[in-house]
């Protein structure tokens, strides 16, 4: 998990524009002990944002669905893929996952 700031440093911007990219759906947070925090695994080799994210929760936003379902969704073993969807987001069944995003996540 990573604080805001360190999101920001490793995006190369300022932390407000962090809560622009929270507020736009192109990022989800999670907030423990008080402390809003990215998820590690949403970011690329290269320190940017998994290609396929944004997109995906744009998707599921869409049909209504909350960040915690989101998150879940994203985090929860899926046999088919096979591994986790936010796992097939880094390889070649990121349309895979947002084509069954867009069918019917749950």
């Amino acid at each position: 998990m990573l604080p805001l700031p360190e999101v920001a440093d490793r995006l190369g911007i300022v932390v407000t524009r962090v809560h622009q990219m929270l507020r736009d759906h192109q990022l989800l947070a999670v907030r423990r002990n008080g402390v809003a925090s990215v998820p590690e695994v949403f970011f690329d080799d290269t320190g940017a944002v998994t290609k396929h994210l944004p997109g995906l929760i744009t998707v599921m936003k869409d049909a209504k669905y909350t960040d915690e379902e989101i998150l879940e969704w994203i985090f929860t073993d899926d046999a088919s893929l096979p591994g986790k969807p936010i796992d097939a987001l880094h390889g070649p069944l990121a349309r895979e996952v947002l084509r069954r995003a867009a069918a019917d996540p749950f």
